[in-house]
């Protein structure tokens, strides 16, 4: 179920050298271009709190960390993140882009780390209620080219310092949640020219706009 405040609820998923960060500011001037009014955001974080929680999922350590454990802070900063940030914007007519969302938990904990769906998923009813994203932007890309693209922005964080093998079940669950919701989600090759890339997206937002 869509979320039923006047706004829309945007995100942008995908694994490790997507292109996230430069689709993002092609869909935040998107929304410029048209006058209209959004919060960019992201998962973990999004609020102080939110984002003091992401800095002890993302650092290395020397303590492994429970898989549970990790699950379980990034629905505590998900539920501020709601509270605080989303739900409010959502309900004063704001279109919401999100950099991740519960997406990134299904592929990242349940793909990548193997937890269980259904805890997930329980965990999702949870904290979101019926809450969900009206589209799913999702850049696709085999993660052996993602990693390389991934390396050469800098030092990698906890998440990116896993095997090639947690990428390829990370791109695997991501693409079987799209494939479950088609009318959701969009799935874009984000090994075509950027230009192919951002075009798509554009139709993907024009399409969005179009049903407001």
């Amino acid at each position: 179920m869509s979320n039923q405040s006047s706004g829309k609820f945007i995100t942008l998923e995908g694994g490790e050298g997507v292109g996230k960060s430069t689709n993002l500011r092609f869909i935040t001037q998107w929304l410029d271009s048209r006058g209209i009014d959004y919060v960019q955001t992201r998962e973990p974080g999004g609020t102080p709190l939110a984002e003091q929680l992401r800095t002890l999922l993302l650092e290395k350590r020397e303590e492994s960390v429970d898989p549970t454990a990790e699950l379980l802070m990034v629905f505590a900063a998900r539920a501020q993140h709601l509270s605080e940030v989303i739900k409010p914007a959502l309900a004063s007519g704001k279109w919401v882009i999100c950099d991740r969302f519960t997406d990134a938990t299904y592929a990242y904990q349940g793909g990548g780390r193997g937890l269980d769906r259904a805890l997930i998923s329980q965990l999702e009813q949870t904290v979101q209620g019926d809450l969900r994203p009206d589209r799913v932007l999702l850049l696709d890309l085999d993660p052996e080219v993602g990693l390389q693209r991934a390396a050469s922005t800098g030092e990698a964080d906890r998440f990116e310092s896993e095997q090639s093998a947690f990428f390829t079940k990370v791109r695997a669950a991501y693409r079987e949640r799209a494939a479950a919701a088609p009318q959701r989600y969009a799935v874009i090759d984000a090994s075509q020219p950027l230009g192919e890339v951002q075009a798509r997206l554009a139709q993907e937002l024009e399409d969005i706009a179009g049903a407001a």
